[in-house]
């Protein structure tokens, strides 16, 4: 990812105080799989950021090529050497992903090894510290006709894409569509792990059920919520909000009837027009 203009320059680490309680303890890996596991968080649309060991000069533990990778779901794996400078960098990746790594520039940061982290080599590593480009993870609740239309055109996208739906027989329709995973299980089980910063867009074969999918999505706070339906379901789903709750800015950013207004009837077109707002989305513009 290239450097913005009002990124900073590489500098030498100031260190702050951090608690060890407070940072993950990374399990030990060599690159090829630390490389493994930030693919994995590309194609989930995990948001995850990776350390590099670029080149050390003089005495220091590090090694060049090692890397250490931490994600926003708990992994931590590698290491650029252990010790208090391993602590520092964890501290660092950390900081991209408060600040959301994805859209956070790369860093070329050198640190030294002296008394100020309490080590006693003298040397100092150059180290690499980058956001991962992860796609926009996409979950959809329900594998019936639109369901199966819109995960694979969603893949085609570049998004990652989550179908699950608690009928086996509708959700394994969908398994082994490329960039799609698709899961029998209600939602609470198969959606857990779907970032959300991302989208939750529910279209399952029940009402009721829209409706507490719905609800779940805002209470876990899914950047984008949408649902499949009429202007008249859409005016009674916020209501039921209202009824149970839900502060006014939380009912108003429910989209539905999801998708842009192409006079969209069949599933297909239903697909094609969800997915042209998902692209909006995930490009920051605003829904006509």
């Amino acid at each position: 990812m290239p450097r913005s203009d009002t990124s900073p320059p590489p500098l030498a680490l100031v260190p702050q105080p951090v608690r060890a309680d407070e940072l993950a303890v990374p399990e030990a890996a060599d690159a090829a799989r630390v490389l493994r596991a930030a693919a994995t968080c590309i194609e989930r649309g995990t948001v995850a950021a990776m350390a590099t060991v670029l080149a050390r000069h003089g005495s220091a533990p590090g090694t060049p090529g090692q890397k250490l990778l931490l994600a926003a779901d708990g992994t931590a794996l590698g290491t650029v050497g252990g010790g208090a400078v391993e602590r520092e960098v964890l501290s660092a990746l950390k900081g991209f992903l408060a600040r959301n790594a994805a859209t956070t520039p790369h860093e070329v940061r050198t640190f030294k090894l002296g008394a100020e982290l309490g080590m006693c080599c003298g040397g100092r590593l150059d180290v690499l510290l980058e956001p991962l480009a992860v796609r926009t993870p996409c979950l959809v609740v329900g594998a019936g006709h639109v369901g199966a239309a819109l995960a694979p055109l969603l893949g085609g996208l570049g998004f990652a894409v989550t179908v699950v739906d608690a009928r086996e027989a509708w959700a394994e329709r969908l398994e082994g569509t490329p960039g799609v995973r698709a899961i029998a299980a209600d939602v609470d089980e198969g959606g857990r792990d779907v970032g959300v910063h991302g989208a939750c867009l529910v279209m399952t074969h029940d009402h009721a059920l829209d409706q507490a999918v719905i609800e779940w999505a805002l209470r876990r706070g899914f950047a984008f919520v949408g649902g499949v339906g009429s202007r008249a379901k859409a005016e009674r789903t916020r209501q039921r909000l209202e009824a149970k709750g839900f502060a006014e800015a939380d009912r108003a950013r429910v989209r539905m009837p999801l998708g842009l207004d192409i006079g969209a009837r069949a599933p297909a077109e239903i697909a094609i027009a969800i997915a042209a707002e998902m692209v909006a989305f995930r490009k920051g513009l605003a829904p006509e």
